[in-house]
């Protein structure tokens, strides 16, 4: 009761000098109130709903805007996203602003909490009977150095929704996030020995599975593969394996297996420069061995931790927090998200059907070499066909304008953390903070995912033509500026720090990113050199240091394609990581992929280091560069 009054008093102080078009949201307010200063909403969903009510009838009170105003603090936690319709559009002088009451910032949250009272967990056996006795009895390990779970580990039951057990990939215990139980310890991987392509298996040493005990997939039916693929990673869900002398030939469950035998690019190696592609296990029991890491088991969905007990342990629930979705006639306009911090997303698509990337974390949904006949209209030395799926995105929008995103924070999400799809017009993405992120923190303009084949040029048809460039599906005027992005790429390794496709007239600007396993900012897409409408593009003043942590084929700073009238100038761009795994030397701190055109490059300040001692890579790059040559003193 007194929490409520100080709420109160604070909305009346600030009321004093507010407009009338203001809904107020609180988790202890009733989606019944009037969403006044004394009677707030309890749901954001029910204050979108008050505000498009506003705008249908020109009620006075949407004059000159309708704030959202979201109690500072607390968390809302969401069982469906917020989804915001062309109907809920403002005008450029009467905007609809989703904010916080106060500098502290309100969640939107789609993670579940489960309950860790010490009665309701369970400890571990770890006594005779208990199944790590088991193993550690049936194996023949000198001095004892055995696996075995941490002390305190307990189990926690599963959150049910209708009688079902709310499974997960990710788990974060007081903030910080844990690792999904994996055979050589968080990020450690050991070489692959062989990758057979007509029986679609791969080779590991045997230790890797007769080290923990697992003597057949009965013993770990949950069991992953993660497989390092030059620039991208594959997860891929285990079938079955079975043992040759040392080694163990490992089979995988359609339809990834499909996709990671047929497609070319990339695909492991096992005789790189720098030694054979890595691998990992997990999805485990029997990896669980570390205080860092936890388990879940599929069949009953309980949590398998230490040090749990009165903890705060959040799942994900739901993969999408928010969706604008307005259409090509259509826009969705005028939203400024501000002041808010989206947290706990989900990402199940390894789960359902493995993981297997082109690029940039997009997944492959097809893709082979082309055997007879190399080439296509638009390419005649094409040598093979990809379609891809877009990664799943927290915060989504599509064919929006004026829908900015302004001093927010994006933190502990799975996949994408904000994405603005296709047809997004006159976007401001200003001063937000993304860390710990699964996958790309931004991403902007189309990717050619669903439908069309990637290396099509944007506006040509299948047959050869050349087509008109659709401008009401293009995404142009996007400013990305003083952003801070880290942490980033921790689940997949393939994404970015900042992604941009085909996307014109487009800022990156001002931002800081760092601790990123692939590239750090990346614009441009389609491996060609034709025009696709990418133009007038500028890359200016970011810092971008601690990237390609993992993966290479990267740059500080990734171009690909050709972008007429476009510059990058003024950015301060460390050297690449000394990536432990990656099997050849291409990491650059500028780096022009395929067909790159159009740029000018100058007044960069660029580091190299004994590994990467070029400032510039290059791949077929056009005719149309101009990129400054740095001498020893200039880098």
């Amino acid at each position: 009761m007194i929490y409520m009054k100080t709420f109160f008093l604070s909305l009346l102080f600030i009321a004093t000098t507010a407009s009338a078009g203001e809904i107020y949201v609180s988790p202890k307010g009733s989606d019944n109130a009037s969403g006044s200063v004394t009677a707030p909403l309890k749901t954001p969903q029910r204050a979108l709903r008050m505000a498009r009510e506003w705008r249908r009838t020109n009620d006075v009170r949407a004059k000159g805007g309708i704030r959202i105003i979201l109690e500072g603090g607390s968390i809302f936690r969401l069982d469906e996203p917020l989804l915001l319709k062309p109907e809920d559009s403002g005008t450029e002088d009467s905007k609809t602003i989703i904010t916080s009451l106060g500098a502290e910032k309100a969640v939107l949250s789609g993670g579940m909490v489960l309950n860790t009272e010490e009665k309701a967990c369970k400890e571990v056996d770890r006594g005779a009977k208990g199944v790590m006795k088991k193993i550690k009895a049936n194996l023949n390990i000198q001095n004892g150095a055995t696996p075995d779970m941490p002390e305190n580990t307990y189990i926690i039951e599963p959150t049910y929704l209708a009688g079902v057990p709310q499974l997960a990939r990710s788990l974060w215990v007081n903030g910080k996030k844990r690792s999904l139980a994996t055979s050589f310890g968080e990020g450690v991987m050991e070489r692959i020995i062989d990758f057979n392509k007509t029986h679609e298996t791969i080779t590991i040493p045997a230790k890797a599975l007769k080290d923990f005990g697992i003597e057949t997939i009965k013993d770990a039916p949950q069991l992953e593969m993660v497989v390092h693929q030059r620039w991208a990673i594959a997860i891929l869900r285990v079938k079955d394996f079975y043992f040759e002398g040392d080694n163990a030939v490992v089979s995988f469950l359609n339809p990834e297996s499909r996709w990671e035998f047929a497609h070319p690019w990339p695909q492991p190696v096992t005789e790189g420069e720098r030694g054979a592609s890595s691998f990992l296990l997990r999805n485990a029991r029997q990896f669980l061995d570390k205080e860092g890491e936890w388990w879940q088991d599929y069949a009953t969905g309980k949590v398998y931790c230490c040090n749990a007990v009165g903890q705060e342990l959040v799942i994900p629930y739901l993969n999408r927090l928010v969706t604008v979705e307005g259409t090509a006639q259509e826009k969705v306009h005028d939203i400024i998200f501000e002041n808010i911090a989206f947290e706990h997303c989900a990402w199940q698509r390894p789960s359902r059907c493995g993981h297997v990337t082109l690029q940039g974390g997009f997944a492959i949904t097809e893709a082979y070499k082309l055997v007879e006949n190399e080439g296509l209209p638009w390419a005649a030395g094409l040598e093979n066909q990809a379609w891809i799926e877009r990664p799943e995105a927290a915060v989504s929008i599509r064919h929006g304008v004026r829908v900015d995103v302004k001093d927010c924070l994006f933190t502990h999400l799975a996949a994408t953390a904000l994405d603005y799809v296709d047809g997004c017009k006159d976007i401001t993405i200003e001063g937000n903070m993304f860390h710990d992120i699964g996958g790309t923190a931004i991403l902007a303009g189309t990717f050619l995912e669903g439908a069309t084949e990637v290396h099509r040029p944007y506006g040509w048809t299948t047959d050869g033509r050349k087509g008109v460039i659709a401008p009401e599906d293009y995404t142009e005027r996007v400013m990305i500026s003083r952003n801070k992005v880290s942490d980033v790429t921790n689940e997949d390794w393939g994404g970015v720090g900042i992604g941009c496709g085909m996307v014109r007239n487009t800022t990156i600007s001002d931002n800081t990113v760092t601790k990123v396993n692939y590239c750090g900012i990346c614009i441009g897409w389609g491996w060609t050199p034709e025009d696709t409408g990418m133009r007038e593009n500028s890359i200016t003043g970011n810092i971008v240091s601690d990237y390609a942590r993992q993966l290479y084929d990267a740059g500080g700073i990734y171009t690909m394609s050709n972008q007429p009238n476009s510059v990058i100038t003024g950015n301060t761009i460390g050297a690449p990581f000394v990536a432990p795994y990656a099997t050849n030397y291409r990491a650059f701190p500028i780096y022009f992929d395929a067909c790159s055109d159009g740029f000018r490059v100058y007044d960069n300040r660029i580091s190299v280091n004994n590994v990467v001692k070029e400032p510039y890579g290059y791949n077929n790059p056009g005719k149309s560069m101009v990129v400054e040559q740095l001498t020893d003193k200039k880098k």
